[in-house]
């Protein structure tokens, strides 16, 4: 099943991203995912919790597929937080594997400084990994980098003091234009945005979001901009924000780090010198709003 482009398609969006692909276990459908690769450079992939759950947590043969992780499960205690990190890396080990061409269990997840997954060995593709309630998604990238993000389309968010945690001066203008009755689905998709081009350029939410934005107005991102509203990116980069399941906003960053079909570089150039100066400004700003989705790190 491949979910509709929402909340619109431009041009741009239809050539830079698939069409995101709903696979429901091992089976697939692969060869959406190999194809989305194979044109657009990057493939969004999501899946439903329950369709990733292995029948038996207690399964030796989890040992092999969850290498070093399988250290890591074993001391989790929370089931629903053991269901979680198994089901996540056998949907990301079989993604990865269906894009690159090979076996799944040959696959082996190690963590960035941070706690950014990447495939060892396989630095050629870049990943990325979210999830909320029963929601799973994995992102892929070959030229480059890429960061994901998912929300419930319907989280409340507007009336808890969220627009003054999360939004510049110039989003917090723009949102006090928007209608009342949309501007709670403005701030999800801002903040589901900022999550995502914080995965992709490695530092998840050690930097401020209050110092880079977006348009809320704009139905898709074009742009990082600065708190003034300027632009703080070129067009290295890409967004697209659409809807899955028909109840989550999912979001996707793009960087294009020009270097053809190899994502390989230095990872300096993911912030631009300028946007970097802005961000770096002071610790971030703290918490998330309660209940946000979250990249699977070491601490989680």
């Amino acid at each position: 099943m491949v979910s509709s482009l929402d909340p619109v398609a431009t041009r741009h969006i239809r050539r830079v991203f698939a069409r995101p692909v709903q696979v429901r276990g091992p089976d697939g459908p692969w060869e959406e995912v190999r194809e989305a690769i194979s044109r657009h450079g990057s493939a969004l992939v999501h899946a439903r919790l329950d369709d990733w759950l292995p029948a038996d947590l207690g399964d030796p043969g989890l040992a092999e597929w969850l290498g070093h992780d399988h250290a890591r499960f074993r001391r989790m205690r929370h089931p629903t937080v053991k269901a979680r990190f198994v089901a996540s890396r056998l949907m990301l080990k079989h993604t990865a594997a269906a894009a690159m061409g090979e076996p799944a269990r040959a696959l082996e997840l190690a963590y960035k400084l941070g706690g950014r997954p990447y495939l060892r060995g396989h630095e050629q593709l870049d990943i990325s990994l979210t999830h909320t309630a029963d929601l799973l998604v994995v992102g892929l990238a070959r030229r480059g980098w890429i960061g994901v993000d998912a929300e419930l389309s319907d989280r409340q968010m507007t009336g808890l003091g969220t627009e003054a945690q999360m939004c510049t001066r110039h989003e917090l203008a723009e949102l006090a234009m928007i209608p009342e009755e949309a501007r709670n689905g403005a701030l999800v998709r801002l903040w589901t945005l900022k999550e995502a081009y914080s995965k992709a350029i490695g530092q998840g939410l050690r930097f401020r979001f209050t110092e880079f934005g977006f348009g809320p107005q704009d139905r898709q991102a074009r742009e990082v901009l600065l708190p003034d509203g300027s632009p703080g990116t070129g067009d290295e980069w890409s967004f697209h924000t659409c809807t899955v399941q028909r109840r989550y906003t999912v979001s996707v960053a793009v960087y294009d780090a020009g270097f053809g079909e190899s994502g390989d570089g230095p990872d300096a150039l993911r912030v631009s010198g300028g946007l970097l100066a802005e961000l770096m400004t002071g610790p971030s700003s703290g918490s998330r709003p309660g209940g946000a989705s979250a990249e699977f790190t070491p601490d989680t």
